[in-house]
């Protein structure tokens, strides 16, 4: 029997949960246009261990969101995660917050999917910017995940449906609208408790990832400049 802490801040929704054998016995998260995660993840990790009566030493592992997304959210995330598993002893599971999104589209069951059918997760990177990758129906990626400009050249290429999701997707609603083979799943987010099944499938198979050594998929290079200040001195 495993008992999985799953946490997940890349985007703008704070989210935690806790699952025993794949099943959320509870879930705390909240979405802000503020930053909140450094003054809620905790909290929300807290309330979890509380709801389900657990103590923290009761867990066999800790599953992380590492984006793509936000820089420091994702870090906050992280960081959180590798604290706990470096104190408790116990392995760390990271997960791309697209294949996140993917999960908990499937399971709003908005929309019949198909086989044949494209999956794009689309997390927002301001703009009309996004960070995405097509994905099949069973939520595996079929190319590298990159960032992309929604533009009209993207959005009427012909071919198979595609799904388009995430708080990206949600920004280019007028672009979707007049695409035959797009369909567009409003307010999907990615949910801590979306985790639960690919956290369970990675500590049923031992798949963890390296305690030192996991970082955020940040998507690109942080756009850093230095101030007009320093470069005078």
């Amino acid at each position: 029997m495993s008992l999985i802490l799953s946490i997940e801040t890349a985007t703008k929704l704070c989210s935690v949960a806790l699952a025993r054998d794949g099943v959320v016995v509870a879930l705390r998260e909240e979405e802000s246009e503020q930053n909140i995660h450094a003054e809620k993840l905790n909290v929300f990790i807290a309330q979890v261990m509380a709801e389900a009566e657990c103590d923290l030493r009761k867990l066999d592992a800790v599953a992380v969101g590492i984006g793509p997304g936000s820089y420091t959210g994702s870090r906050i995330g992280l960081s959180a995660a590798k604290g706990l598993c470096f104190a408790l002893d116990r392995p760390i599971i990271g997960i791309s917050t697209l294949r996140t999104l993917c999960e908990r589209a499937k399971a709003m069951g908005a929309v019949p999917f198909e086989s044949t059918d494209t999956f794009n997760p689309m997390v927002d990177a301001r703009r009309m910017e996004v960070f995405t990758q097509s994905c099949n129906a069973d939520g595996m990626p079929l190319e590298e995940m990159a960032p992309l400009i929604l533009d009209e050249a993207w959005a009427g290429q012909e071919g198979v449906k595609r799904f388009v999701f995430g708080d990206g997707a949600d920004k280019a609603t007028a672009l979707w609208k007049d695409q035959p083979t797009i369909v567009q799943i409003p307010g999907v987010r990615p949910s801590a408790g979306a985790m639960a099944r690919e956290a369970e499938r990675r500590f049923t198979t031992r798949t963890f990832d390296n305690l030192a050594y996991l970082v955020p998929a940040y998507g690109k290079a942080a756009n850093v400049t230095q101030s007009k200040k320093l470069r005078n001195n």
